[in-house]
């Protein structure tokens, strides 16, 4: 980052034309100030003639980055994680000249990171990243030219099983963490997982105060909106008993190794998620609406709760009483 605390101040340290250019550093008294003042030297660099002369806009990608997190980037939840994705990948192509950056180019790159093992949606993931670079500074005016990358189609991805745990497979989990796990927390943020659908790290980062009236409140989501979530009493009280503060320590190494002692066998990727899955599914099992599980499970679109729908006992049943060979006799 450009911007980082330097004492009791905060200090712009960059190059607004590049590593060969010259290098700005300033301090200020807030991170506001300093933020303000990078976004001026790089909207003054990308206004002065040394890059609109002659050959046009000669940045190179990493340059575009700096932009992006600037103007842009930072303001994300996972911004400094992302930075770090979109850093990776800018060193893997070697740095080209953003403007002139082909899609063969990318497209080599990709397939060198499938062969390794890269997963489809990880690699897309990839892909919308360094286009949403292009994409948001051509937007905002800051380079003029539409993203390079833009004709390279996402890899088509079958839809994931989704599974979820049975009565039995949950009751077997269960005991096995309480016989064999060595992380006092895990239990209990296994039961919050299948009691609410949170994901493993909203109930991982729960404060005390999150519990009040027989319910649980997310904060900092996936979707950026919290949920409140109604509990039972006996885990309310469990809860209220177990700590304050902060109330979990990191716990999920400690759940994968009890699901490995059991004869539960889950896909790729369903470790600590297949809580969540259960919790939808047995929900729409037991005649939940799917409405109100979408509010439950903090999902953006119905979309994504509908994956859950054929697990309705009612779903589709129409095509049984309404089909064209239910009136012949």
């Amino acid at each position: 980052m450009a911007v980082k605390k330097s004492g009791s101040s905060w200090l712009v340290d960059l190059y607004p034309f590049g590593r060969n250019g010259k290098r700005v550093r300033k301090k200020f008294d807030t991170k506001l100030e300093a933020q303000r003042f990078e976004k001026y030297a790089l909207s003054k660099a990308y206004e002065s003639k040394e890059w609109n002369s002659g050959n046009g806009d000669s940045r190179k990608l990493s340059e575009l980055i700096t932009l992006w997190v600037a103007n842009h980037g930072q303001t994300l939840r996972d911004s400094t994680r992302r930075e770090t994705k979109l850093r990776s990948i800018c060193d893997a192509l070697g740095d080209p000249q953003a403007k002139r950056l082909k899609p063969e180019q990318y497209l080599a790159y990709r397939d060198v990171r499938l062969q390794s093992g890269l997963s489809a949606k990880t690699a897309n993931n990839e892909l919308g990243y360094i286009s949403a670079v292009f994409n948001e500074l051509h937007r905002t005016q800051i380079i003029d030219y539409e993203n390079p990358l833009k004709a390279i189609r996402p890899i088509k991805i079958s839809q994931n099983e989704l599974s979820y745990l049975t009565n039995n497979q949950i009751e077997e989990l269960l005991n096995q963490i309480e016989a064999t796990a060595e992380n006092p927390h895990t239990l209990l943020i296994t039961k919050i997982c299948l009691s609410t659908g949170a994901r493993w790290g909203e109930a991982e980062d729960l404060f005390d105060r999150h519990i009040r009236n027989n319910s649980i409140t997310f904060t900092d989501t996936k979707s950026g909106k919290n949920r409140t979530v109604p509990i039972c009493e006996e885990l309310a009280h469990e809860l209220h008993t177990h700590g304050s503060g902060k109330l979990f320590a990191p716990a999920i190494s400690s759940f994968r190794r009890a699901l490995a002692k059991t004869t539960i066998k889950l896909p790729k990727g369903q470790a600590t998620h297949v809580l969540r899955h259960s919790f939808a599914s047995h929900f729409v099992m037991n005649g939940g609406n799917i409405l109100t599980l979408q509010k439950i499970m903090g999902h953006s679109t119905i979309n994504m709760t509908m994956r859950y729908a054929h697990l309705s006992p009612d779903h589709l049943l129409d095509a049984v009483n309404l089909n064209p060979l239910a009136n012949i006799e």
